[in-house]
């Protein structure tokens, strides 16, 4: 019998949106979205899944939402129960959370026409978004992302998962969503932690791909780190834009080993489960970042020069770039993070490292001892914020 060789593309289109006061009843916005879904005599439904942090922070969120509902898309039916779930890396090492939202898509008749809305910071988004992909194969997914972290990365992206087995997003799939709703107004509520956090992905995408957008982080550092929100604004379009640039002309479901976004990310994955997650994903970025840069240093690829701006800008924006857990048992834990980040790779260990700011360039392999040497310098040079 003759070999049946297939192939077939499936083009995706989805658009991240920028707005203030998205429910407010005279923002038009979610209503025009939702006119594309209108269809005779078919019943749409949606069901909204909020972070308890966020929603904690908003105590009119939910009545907000339902009266949005009523009187600007009275043809989508909202689930009676707005779903609450933890904030943080909790809700994806939980896995009674992921339990409690395939229920409510049963519960309240979730179906592939029908929505499912999440509100809150990236953990939150990664888990209802997985939640949504693998119910009946595939739910329309609305990302409205509340943390600056979400959404000038990881909530304009494809990427959905949990964590299992002690290892961050083992559980997970690539399922774009329908579109992303980045309202400024949000990030009001965050703590200075949380506002800082999303900084670190910033400089990330800025260090690898434009110098021109890491200069402008440098210039506007102490506004961004005393909450202006002009220049935040600037700063998440300017990230998303470059982060869905990237998707849609590179390699959108990791075939490949190349993964230039996850730049200083080894390190970060692994110190936070290495702190029980008290370090936070942004906070771990910027150590990551700080650890590969001092790396490119030593072995000659990054000049001295850069390495002093990167640190000066990551340090004048709030973070802390030690953490004794990187140390711990002789820098063994946090080497074991190599190994696991290649088999997260799929079995070829690829890593971003720095030529120079606007310019990385792609690795295979890191020297242990020069892990470790890495490490001291981060730890003798107290570098802590002023």
């Amino acid at each position: 019998m003759q070999t049946i060789k297939q192939r077939f593309q499936v083009e995706y289109n989805y658009a991240v949106f920028f707005t203030q006061h998205l429910f407010d009843a005279q923002n038009p916005l979610l209503k025009d979205f939702f006119q594309d879904y209108t269809e005779q005599g078919f019943q749409r439904k949606a069901l909204v899944i909020v972070d308890e942090g966020f929603e904690q922070t908003q105590p009119e969120l939910k009545n907000q939402i339902r009266s949005y509902f009523a009187q600007n898309v009275t043809h989508i039916q909202l689930a009676p129960e707005i779903i609450v779930v933890p904030g943080g890396e909790a809700c994806k090492n939980d896995p009674s959370q992921f339990d409690k939202l395939v229920e409510a898509v049963d519960v309240f008749g979730i179906d592939r026409h029908s929505f499912v809305i999440g509100i809150g910071g990236g953990a939150v988004l990664d888990l209802v978004g997985y939640a949504a992909a693998v119910s009946h194969r595939g739910i329309k997914l609305i990302r409205i992302p509340t943390t600056v972290l979400a959404q000038n990365d990881s909530g304009v992206g494809v990427k959905n998962s949990i964590n299992f087995h002690g290892k961050k997003n083992f559980l997970g799939t690539f399922a774009p969503p329908v579109a992303v709703f980045n309202d400024l107004t949000f990030l009001r509520t965050l703590d200075d932690r949380d506002w800082r956090g999303g900084l670190a992905e910033a400089v990330k995408v800025a260090l690898i791909k434009d110098a021109a957008f890491f200069e402008w982080i440098e210039e506007h550092a102490a506004a961004l780190a005393a909450r202006d929100e002009e220049a935040m604004a600037y700063l998440i379009h300017r990230c998303a834009e470059m982060h869905t640039d990237h998707i849609a002309g590179g390699d959108p479901f990791e075939f490949g080993s190349s993964r230039p976004l996850d730049f200083g990310h080894w390190a970060a994955h692994k110190l936070e489960y290495l702190t029980g997650f008290q370090v936070r994903h942004g906070e771990a970025v910027a150590i990551g970042i700080a650890l590969d840069c001092v790396y490119a240093n030593k072995i000659g690829m990054l000049a001295e020069g850069d390495l002093h701006r990167i640190i000066d800008v990551l340090t004048k924006v709030g973070f802390d770039l030690y953490h004794s857990k990187l140390a711990e048992n002789d820098k063994i834990n946090l080497r074991n993070g190599l190994q696991e980040f290649r088999e997260h790779l799929g079995g070829r260990l690829t890593i971003m490292l720095l030529e120079r700011i606007g310019k990385g360039v792609e690795v295979h392999e890191l020297d242990a001892d020069i892990i470790a040497q890495s490490v001291d310098y981060l730890e003798s040079s107290k570098i802590i914020p002023a």
